[in-house]
C-alpha cells in the first residue's frame, strides 16, 4: 500500500440513459487533456472491457474498471488509487443511466454509487436532440434525486444549431447548473458497434486511433476544459490506500512471493479474438510468482515456451472462428496442455475456444461440448459459488461475476460444474475437468486474490 489518502483531481462522466454520449465525452476529455500534456488516469464503471481499450488509446495508460458489485464497494477507492497513482487528472466513465445499478440491489454498482465512493463531482452528458426548455427539468431531476451526488456541470450533446444552443443555455440558467460544453449533432465519430457493443480497439487499431483523436478534437472545441479541470480539482480527499497486487496477496512480489525461486510461465491469450481481460489479473499472477507471457491465438502456432498454465479470457472468437480453427498446431498444443493436467482458466470466449466446435468450426476439443451463436443476449451480474475444487478456486468459494454473450454452449455444464449461480435463477454452469476451469462467468480476481495464488501454485505442481 502506497498512501492513506488520494487527492488527484477527478470527475465522473454520467448520463440520464445509455446512448447519450458518455463514451464520446469521457474518451474525448481524456484525449483532450492528454493532448495538453497531462497524465490522465482512465476508468470505467462496471464490468465493460471494450470502452477501457479506447480510454487507453486516449491516455497511453491502462484503462481500469471500478465495479462495486464484483469487487465490493470497499475496493472502489483502492483500485481507483492504484490506477490514478502519479496522475494529474482522473476521468471515470459511468455506466447506463446515472442511477442504474445491479438489478434489485438499489444503487449498488451504479455510476452515482461510484461517484459517492470516490467523492467525485459528476459531469452529466445530456442528449438534447429532441428537447429545448425541457432539458432544465431533466437536469433538475438528476441533480435533486440524491443530494449526496454532486452534479457539477452539464455537457449538452447532439445540439442542432446556434438557435437550439441558445434555447438550451437559456433553459439551463434556471436549473442553476453550469453548461461546461456543447457538442453538435452533425459531428459524428466513427465508432462501429456489433452484437456486444463497440468493436474493440485491437480489431481496428488504426481506425480507433483516428476515432479517439476525433473525439478529443470535438470535445476540446466544444467544451470549456479549464472549467472542467476546475470542477475536477474540487473533488474531496479520498481516504484509502492504493490497491497493490502483492499487498492484496499478503506477501512481497517477485520470485520470493511464495517462498519459491522458480517462476512458472503462465500463457495469457490476447490479440483481436481475446481482448477481454482485467489488468489486475496479470498483475496478481505476477505478484504470486508467475511469469506472464501474452500470445495471440490467431497468429502464434504454439504456446509460449515452458508454459505451465494457460489463461484465456473473454473476447470475440465467434468473429474469428475460421482463423482460430485453421491454427491447428496451437489447438493441438492447448489440448496437450490440458491433457497433462496443467491449470487452465477459461472465461466466456475461452470456454468457446476449449469446446469441440464453434459454429461448426473445430476448436481445441478439450471439452466435449459444442458452441454456437444464438439470437438471445445473456446479460447480467451473477452471484456464484464454486461447486467443486479446481485449479482456480476451492469448493465453496463465493465470487460475484458477470455474464455477457450471445452464444450457447451445449451442454451448459459438465459432469463437474464450475459454478452454482443464484440469480436470476438457480443453476449450475461451466466445466471443471482435470486442471481446466471453464465458464461463461467473467470474474474480477481483485475481489478474491487467492485465486491467482492458487492458480500459480497449481502451475508449479499440477
Amino acid at each position: 500500500m502506497v498512501s492513506s489518502s488520494v487527492s488527484v483531481p477527478r470527475l465522473v462522466v454520467a448520463a440520464p440513459s445509455s446512448g447519450s454520449g458518455k463514451t464520446t465525452v469521457a474518451t474525448g476529455l481524456m484525449a483532450a487533456f492528454a493532448a495538453r500534456g497531462l497524465a490522465v488516469s482512465p476508468h470505467k464503471v462496471g464490468p465493460d472491457y471494450i470502452d477501457p481499450g479506447y480510454h487507453a488509446l486516449a491516455t497511453g495508460r491502462v484503462g481500469r474498471n471500478l465495479d462495486a458489485y464484483m469487487c465490493g464497494p470497499a475496493s472502489v477507492g483502492p483500485l481507483f488509487a492504484h490506477g490514478a497513482r502519479g496522475c494529474d487528472l482522473a476521468v471515470v466513465e459511468g455506466v447506463m443511466g446515472m442511477f442504474d445499478g445491479a438489478a434489485g440491489e438499489g444503487e449498488l454498482a451504479s455510476t452515482a454509487h461510484v461517484a459517492k465512493l470516490l467523492r467525485a463531482p459528476v459531469v452529466l452528458v445530456v442528449d438534447a436532440s429532441s428537447q429545448s426548455r425541457s432539458v432544465a427539468a431533466l437536469v433538475h431531476g438528476f441533480v435533486s434525486w440524491d443530494p449526496e451526488v454532486r452534479v457539477g456541470g452539464v455537457i449538452l450533446n447532439k445540439v442542432a444549431s446556434d438557435r437550439h444552443e441558445a434555447l438550451l443555455r437559456e433553459a439551463m440558467e434556471s436549473a442553476g447548473v453550469p453548461v461546461l460544453g456543447v457538442l453538435r449533432r452533425t459531428a459524428q465519430v466513427d465508432t462501429p458497434s456489433r452484437h456486444l457493443g463497440l468493436v474493440p480497439v485491437a480489431e481496428r487499431r488504426a481506425a480507433a486511433l483516428d476515432a479517439v483523436a476525433a473525439m478529443g478534437a470535438q470535445v476540446a472545441d466544444g467544451c470549456d476544459l479549464d472549467a472542467v479541470m476546475s470542477l475536477a480539482r474540487s473533488a474531496g480527499v479520498l481516504s484509502c490506500a492504493a490497491w497493490d497486487a502483492a499487498g492484496a496477496l499478503g506477501e512481497p512480489s517477485g520470485p520470493g512471493a511464495t517462498g519459491r525461486g522458480d517462476r512458472p510461465v503462465v500463457a495469457l491469450a490476447g490479440g483481436p479474438a481475446f481482448t477481454f481481460s482485467y489488468a489486475e489479473h496479470a498483475e496478481l499472477l505476477t505478484a504470486a510468482g508467475a511469469e506472464v507471457v501474452t500470445f495471440d491465438p490467431l497468429r502464434d502456432e504454439g504456446l509460449p515456451d515452458g508454459s505451465a498454465g494457460l489463461v484465456v479470457g473473454g473476447g470475440f472468437p465467434e468473429m474469428y472462428a475460421a482463423e482460430l480453427s485453421a491454427n491447428e498446431p496451437l489447438r493441438k498444443a492447448v489440448a496437450e496442455l490440458a491433457l497433462s493436467g496443467a491449470p487452465i482458466a477459461a472465461e466466456c470466449a475461452g470456454l468457446l475456444y476449449l469446446c469441440r466446435e464453434l459454429d461448426g468450426q473445430p476448436m481445441c476439443g478439450v471439452l466435449d461440448a459444442s458452441a454456437r451463436m444464438s439470437g438471445r443476449l445473456t446479460l447480467g451480474y451473477r452471484d456464484a459459488v464454486a461447486v467443486s475444487d479446481s485449479a482456480l478456486a476451492a469448493a465453496g468459494t463465493r465470487m460475484r461475476g458477470h455474464e455477457f454473450h450471445r452464444t450457447v454452449v451445449e451442454p451448459g455444464a459438465g459432469t463437474v460444474p464450475a459454478w452454482g449461480l443464484r440469480s436470476p435463477q438457480r443453476r449450475v454452469e461451466g466445466f471443471v475437468q482435470g486442471g481446466v476451469h471453464a465458464s461463461y462467468l467473467h470474474t474480477h480476481w481483485a475481489a478474491e486474490p487467492g485465486v491467482a495464488r492458487r492458480f500459480v501454485e497449481r502451475c508449479r505442481t499440477p
